[in-house]
């Protein structure tokens, strides 16, 4: 199956379900194949039910700024692409208000599929 990206958004930007014990949000994810997990807007997970603040795990995240231990929460689906992960680990972080995405689309939602990004033709398929 493959989805259609706008090449004009700079990033390759794919919808998601995300689903938590109070709720479902589709949100914008940024693929991110230099991202070893996958992130999501704190607030968004806060409204679906999985509030960060009660984490017990924490993940320890190198970025431009510096590091930074952020919470990891477990969401109850995650869906993008034709595809499903049960009981899916991500990571919260607060982005900025300038943010055009929700979150980051890591490589661990991507272990054991075969991604292909189609740059000519402006599209991407999962399988």
């Amino acid at each position: 199956m493959s989805f259609r990206f706008d090449p004009s958004d700079g990033l390759v930007i794919v919808r998601a379900e995300l689903t938590g014990p109070d709720g479902i949000a589709v949100i914008n994810l940024a693929l991110d194949t230099g991202a070893t997990r996958s992130l999501v807007n704190a607030g968004i997970l806060v409204s679906i039910g999985c509030d960060p603040a009660l984490a017990d795990e924490r993940y320890q995240v190198t970025a431009g700024s510096g590091v930074e231990f952020v919470p990891v929460v477990t969401v109850k689906r995650l869906s993008t692409l034709g595809m499903t992960r049960e009981g899916f680990s991500l990571l919260s972080h607060t982005l900025p208000p300038s943010s055009c995405v929700d979150g980051l689309l890591g490589v661990d939602f991507l272990h054991g599929t075969s991604l292909h990004i189609d740059f000519r033709q402006d599209v991407i398929s999962l399988s």
